[in-house]
């Protein structure tokens, strides 16, 4: 009920700001032509399945066709450039991940400003992230990956969907809480990643639940543990990985709609009450709890300042990453 009533407050706010909107505003009109959503990842990562969930919806809502462009490539970096540079009308928008904030921390000189050059539309999702190894490894626990990771300092690696992905924000975050050595081995998504630890060349890596699931329950992977603070709602059995054994950790994996800055705000507006609607709709919402997805309801002006703060916080973390 008490998630109810936020989504609703927070669609009813929006929408009287688009309704208030003074007439002549830029954005009258919208939309006229083909929108596209950029998602920085291979097709079948999670970002990639949240913006085609919320991508069919939008076509139906706003009648106007909605086209999901996949440009994977340096920790999401790639496609965020292109967006960047992108008309601010409204017409070209972003899927990211959080790994979107670390980037500045990760990459020197990139072409974009993180905070400068995207406005918050809004969350699309909040996943748990489930520690796994594949089916074939001796390792049956987190205390038992940690007890191993100790005896042999540097000897397991991990996979990660790139630099700077969710997925290496992740595991970066609890190799530094379970004070491990472990070495890092970057692909371009998450797709490649299950293949990788499924087959038991890579050792472990923290991936959403939403990607990985139908792997973890034709038994290919093990999972171990959910960053989350709280057990997911798709491994109900599965530990977070505080419970596992490394108390206090926690890792929010979210997914979110951004617009080039500048965008005109009854346009954002407009987008953020449609996607509010579309994420509030039963069969979306039941497909997105199978999925181990939940709704992070946000105006525009809250996901902006959400944003600020993770890249504060999470920055930090990969700063001290090594190198």
């Amino acid at each position: 009920m008490k998630r109810f009533l936020i989504v609703a407050a927070t669609v009813l706010a929006v929408a009287t700001a688009w309704a208030q909107a003074p007439a002549g505003d830029a954005g009258q009109g919208y939309p006229a032509k083909i929108i596209k959503i950029v998602v920085p990842f291979t097709a079948g990562s999670a970002t990639d399945i949240m913006a085609r969930i919320v991508g069919e919806r939008l076509s139906v809502s706003l009648g106007q066709a909605v086209v999901v462009e996949n440009r994977p490539g340096a920790g999401g970096t790639l496609g965020a450039a292109q967006v960047a540079k992108s008309e601010p009308d409204g017409y070209t928008l972003l899927v990211v991940a959080t790994g979107h904030v670390v980037n500045p921390a990760l990459y020197s000189g990139l072409s974009y400003d993180t905070l400068g050059d995207f406005g918050g539309i809004i969350p699309l999702a909040a996943l748990p992230s489930v520690l796994v190894v594949g089916a074939g490894s001796p390792i049956k626990s987190v205390r038992e990956l940690i007890a191993v990771a100790k005896a042999k300092p540097g000897q397991l690696n991990y996979a990660s969907a790139g630099v700077g992905s969710a997925t290496h924000v992740n595991a970066e975050k609890f190799r530094s809480v379970a004070d491990i050595q472990v070495a890092h081995i970057p692909f371009k998504g998450t797709p490649e990643t299950i293949v990788e630890t499924s087959s038991g060349r890579v050792d472990f890596m923290f991936t959403p639940v939403l990607a990985s699931i139908p792997t973890i329950r034709d038994n290919r992977m093990r999972a171990l543990a959910v960053s989350t603070a709280k057990r997911s709602s798709a491994l109900p059995d599965v530990p977070t990985v505080a419970e596992a054994g490394v108390p206090g950790f926690v890792f929010d994996f979210w997914i979110g709609l951004l617009a080039p800055a500048k965008t005109p705000r009854n346009i954002v507006n407009k987008l953020n009450f449609e996607v509010s609607k579309a994420l509030a709709q039963p069969e979306v919402k039941e497909r997105m709890a199978k999925l181990g997805a939940e709704s992070m309801p946000m105006t525009p002006e809250q996901f902006d300042a959400y944003i600020k703060e993770e890249f504060t916080t999470l920055g930090a973390v990969m700063r001290a990453a090594p190198k």
